[in-house]
């Protein structure tokens, strides 16, 4: 039987230096997409997909992250003392139970691979999901990117799955990048190549590695012995490499559009993907982004 995934691990420890002077003391993954910090989107694609346990690995000044998750009964009181009962039960609703979340230190910048390593003893001997919360995913169909992941994952059995979208050819040397093998069902394939950041010329394919992974815990083993690589760090694809010698990789093409909002372009842009969504103000805020770039 396949084991279900129950955990997840995000890193949140990262500087937000691109976003600098407004993350010098707000952290990046609470800077709003609308009416919700980045972070929180993120959490609900999660929990969406199933998850119980959310592991946030965190650094200094994020301590803003565990009070978001948390209960804020004198927030609650004045909502229900003013009568707002539907805002409260959106707030009760979002809120993770007792135990639900987990937070540990990465005290040191070692990088992606270093962060999930962090998280070892917490997620266990179980696979879990891992998400990076600067890549919002945005479903065509409603079925968020996890979501979509968990079905191919028992769909195939298990292995180890990566979600992946295309990339223009001249920028895969900013990204991992997968190689196809056999297609084992719609929109799911074995992985034959991983690699990081190659250029075009070499490039096996322009699928791009989007933030999404589900990891069987034999990662955490290679981790602990793996050396620095690519900007001196612990990267989390030299272990994939590693593991991929004795485990399937699977690719899950994802069905929707991607926001990088570690970037300033990519936050901005789902900023609008997301208002120009929400039922609360896209019909009056198209019109304004209409008659605002008629003056441009």
């Amino acid at each position: 039987m396949v084991k279900p995934i129950r955990k997840a691990i995000l890193p949140v420890a990262g500087l937000g230096t691109r976003f600098l002077p407004a993350t010098k003391a707000v952290p990046k993954e609470m800077l709003t997409v609308v009416d919700r910090p980045v972070v929180q989107h993120v959490v609900d694609e999660a929990r969406a997909a199933g998850i119980e346990h959310i592991v946030f690995v965190t650094g200094r000044n994020k301590g803003v992250i565990e009070d978001h998750f948390d209960r804020q009964y004198e927030l609650e009181d004045t909502l229900q003392e003013r009568g707002k009962t539907h805002m409260l039960k959106m707030l009760r609703e979002e809120t993770m139970g007792p135990g639900a979340t987990s937070f540990t230190r990465q005290q040191l910048p070692l990088g992606l691979g270093h962060a999930v390593w962090c998280a070892r003893d917490i997620i266990g001997n179980e696979p879990f999901a891992l998400l990076l919360p600067d890549m919002l995913h945005k479903p065509t169909n409603g079925k968020g990117c996890l979501g979509q992941m968990a079905e191919a994952y028992r769909r195939t059995g298990g292995g180890n799955h990566l979600a992946v979208y295309e990339v223009p050819h001249e920028q895969t040397d900013q990204y991992g990048i997968v190689g196809l093998g056999d297609e084992m069902a719609d929109g799911v394939h074995k992985i034959a190549r991983m690699v990081e950041k190659p250029n075009k010329d070499v490039a096996p394919s322009n699928l791009a590695i989007s933030g999404r992974y589900i990891l069987q815990p034999e990662i955490f083993d290679l981790l602990a012995t793996q050396e620095r690589g690519a900007g001196n760090e612990i990267q989390l694809t030299d272990s994939m490499l590693k593991l991929a010698q004795t485990q399937d990789f699977y690719s899950v093409t994802f069905d929707g559009a991607i926001y990088d909002c570690g970037s300033k372009l990519g936050f901005l842009m789902a900023n609008v993907a997301y208002a120009l969504d929400n039922p609360e103000i896209s019909g009056s805020f198209r019109p304004e982004l209409d008659a605002l770039l008629a003056k441009s």
